[in-house]
């Protein structure tokens, strides 16, 4: 009798972990279809409401251990990490979302739908939250991330973050689950249940399409973005010829752009390097473009000053010295030669403050958070992607957009050059290899907006800290 239930079990294991595979590979990643995620853990959860808590975990982890080798290529193929890296960053993820499903089955089994419910979303976005607060990548991984083309649904990052979002997109297969769980044996309490999870989710989206009906606020501003992809110009490591070649060769293209209107231009991340005392020669090339245009050009580069190395963008303005701002947050083991900045930079503008960070400070909320309490409404950056991330780690930014209430002009080499507005719509885009240097120019709102996030921080991530403590300790008093 028991070798026949094993066999009738692994006969429903099998469907579920291969369904639940493919909605996790093509529903989060480097490209996902933003749909697909929502239903993913729904095989793996059902499951789990009806068999014993080691057949679950094993279905849970093989389930999400196995979609995500769908950033093996991009770790081991692009990044070139070690195979450990890998195995663990997706085995420690894979392990925390049995986790979640054991604590949804032990609430479900144990006569408290409600919880489960709550435990299911809440301990995958405190595990989300924490490693934020310790992790040199930030908020990168994120499930949240899988929805930045679902617009009524990114609008809540303006009230919660990035956490509020991943916690409704779990929260939905968690309330379809519950729901088919009880239809036969509590169809009211099923009812009530699926009406409340469905009934938030509906509300979130409502608060979203409202949000973007409403107009952006604040002036607009012509912007420009280059970047070139041809292998000469993409890692010019050196303060000679080649660096000092590559300056004009962006210098006259902006130089295009200014001449068309563009009030500021936005150049990628290390376009080659500068060394102290001897940075007159750069400089010059980009300053006298300023003057001569009346735009401002913000220049990322390897700035050398003595014994440290700083990732820099340096900001050329009509009749004023250069600004800098040193990047905050640098990318191991690539950028760990680095001296990390400390300070924001910001101009004044009729048009209102304007901002900058570079590339990787995007994947940060605290930064973003940073520049929006001081007003800003315009955050220019510099960038550089790896080709296969360009809509991955290249959108991350469009978040902090939502979240701080500004908008973003980001230029990447190897990625887009992105101008997107503090809805999250995307205004502009294209390729950076669509050309051998690639231009857009577009105009985009510069004013700020204060938001919730702004005012209130990560409340939504305390809130589901308290929720999964909450579910812990009746779980273990009974």
């Amino acid at each position: 009798m028991e070798s026949a239930d094993n066999f009738r079990r692994a006969g429903l294991a099998l469907p579920v972990v291969v369904s639940t595979v493919m909605l996790v590979w093509y529903g989060n990643g480097l490209n996902p279809w933003w749909p697909l995620l929502w239903f993913a853990p729904l095989p793996v959860l059902l499951f789990a409401s009806h068999n014993p808590a080691r057949a679950s975990a094993l279905v849970a982890f093989l389930s999400w251990l196995l979609g995500s080798l769908n950033m093996w290529h991009y770790f081991v193929g692009v990044l070139r990490l070690p195979l450990a890296i890998w195995f663990l960053t997706f085995g420690f993820a894979a392990v925390w979302f049995v986790a979640a499903v054991l604590l949804f089955r032990a609430r479900l089994r144990g006569n408290a739908p409600w919880s489960a419910l709550v435990a299911f979303p809440a301990t995958w976005v405190s595990l989300e939250y924490l490693l934020n607060l310790v992790s040199v990548h930030g908020t990168a991984g994120n499930l949240s991330y899988s929805q930045l083309h679902f617009l009524p649904l990114l609008e809540l990052a303006s009230v919660t973050g990035p956490w509020g979002i991943s916690f409704l997109l779990l929260l939905f297969p968690a309330t379809l689950a519950v729901g088919l769980h009880l239809r036969r044996t509590a169809p009211k309490q099923a009812f009530g249940i699926v009406s409340a999870g469905l009934g938030l989710i509906g509300l979130a989206l409502i608060f979203g399409a409202v949000r973007l009906a409403a107009k952006t606020p604040g002036p607009q501003v012509r912007v420009g973005l280059i970047a070139s992809d041809q292998p000469a110009n993409v890692d010019i490591a050196d303060a000679g010829s080649e660096s000092n070649r590559l300056f004009r060769d962006y210098a006259a293209a902006a130089e295009r752009l200014a001449a068309q209107g563009a009030q500021v231009i936005v150049l990628p991340e290390k376009l080659g390097a500068i060394v102290d005392p001897n940075t007159s020669d750069a400089d010059a090339v980009f300053q006298s473009l300023a003057n001569r245009a009346k735009a401002q050009i913000v220049v990322g580069v390897v700035h050398v000053a003595g014994p440290l190395k700083y990732n820099q963008a340096r900001i050329y303005a009509p009749g004023i010295p250069p600004l800098s701002y040193d990047k905050h947050h640098m990318l191991p083991p690539f950028e760990s030669h680095l001296k990390p900045g400390i300070t924001l930079t910001q101009m004044q503008e009729p048009s209102g403050t304007w901002g900058v960070a570079i590339c990787k400070d995007m994947d940060f909320t605290p930064l973003s958070r940073q520049y929006g309490k001081a007003g800003t409404g315009l955050m220019l950056v510099p960038a550089w992607d790896f080709v296969a991330d360009r809509v991955w780690h290249g959108h991350m930014a469009v978040m902090r957009g939502v979240e701080s209430g500004f908008s973003v002009v980001r230029a990447a080499k190897q990625g887009y050059l992105t101008v997107s507005d503090n809805r999250g719509r995307i205004l502009a885009e294209t390729r950076s290899d669509s050309a051998p240097f690639a231009m857009l120019l577009t105009d985009v709102p510069a004013g700020h907006e204060t938001t919730l996030y702004l005012l209130w921080g990560d409340w939504f991530a305390w809130l589901v800290l308290a929720a999964l403590a909450f579910t812990l300790l009746q779980f273990v008093s009974r």
